[in-house]
């Protein structure tokens, strides 16, 4: 009887250490819900991006198939103001943090539809600016980061692949004169691209399989 009250006694005085502990723990991550994916994006998003994220308004992006933590990060930013856009600030807004998850990775689980170039006569300095860069002003090919079919890098690098020329364009440009912030890396490449290597680029870009 001794031995199971010293015992009993022990596991009272346990108790409180244990509870600390379980107080300190990580709440685990929340479960990915795709169908509420869904169902936010078609409350929120689908006015401009399409259905299924291939948005046909060559000022909008496709979102179809984008890695999921890129779209998770510009969502966060456009709430936070980090990227500057009042439209997207005001949509970003109603959607939480687990909101935004859930819309990302069913974005990402949409096939992407093929987009083409349209201008021949820029498609190959493009090609050239994107695979080889720029060496004599230092410009990084485009390819090293968005590798060589603009399907990017999972949690590092966008999907570019068949992006809107006129999107991409956009936002070169928002790079270059200082107007989109929140990626200090693409500032730097912008900055030294003229608007014709910015059309270039975005048309072969847009091309891109």
């Amino acid at each position: 009887m001794k031995l199971l009250a010293s015992l009993f006694m022990a596991a009272a005085l346990a108790a409180p250490a244990f509870s600390a502990l379980a107080a300190d723990a990580p709440a685990p991550a929340a479960k990915l819900d795709l169908a509420k994916g869904e169902a936010s994006y078609s409350q929120v998003c689908v006015a401009c991006h399409a259905a299924d994220g291939n948005s046909m308004i060559p000022e909008n992006p496709k979102l179809a198939q984008q890695h999921p933590e890129y779209l998770v990060k510009q969502l966060q930013e456009f709430k936070s103001g980090k990227r500057a856009s009042a439209i997207m600030q005001g949509f970003a807004s109603m959607l939480s943090d687990e909101d935004m998850k859930n819309v990302g990775w069913w974005l990402a689980a949409q096939p992407a539809k093929e987009g083409f170039a349209k201008d021949k006569d820029l498609v190959a300095l493009g090609e050239r600016i994107y695979r080889g860069g720029i060496a004599d002003r230092n410009i990084a090919a485009c390819a090293s980061c968005h590798s060589p079919n603009g399907a990017g890098i999972p949690s590092q690098y966008p999907r570019l692949s068949g992006q809107h020329a006129d999107y991409t364009v956009a936002q070169l440009k928002a790079f270059r004169d200082g107007v989109r912030l929140n990626s200090a890396q693409m500032t730097g490449v912008a900055a030294k691209l003229n608007d014709r290597e910015i059309r270039a680029v975005s048309d072969y870009i847009a091309g891109l399989r």
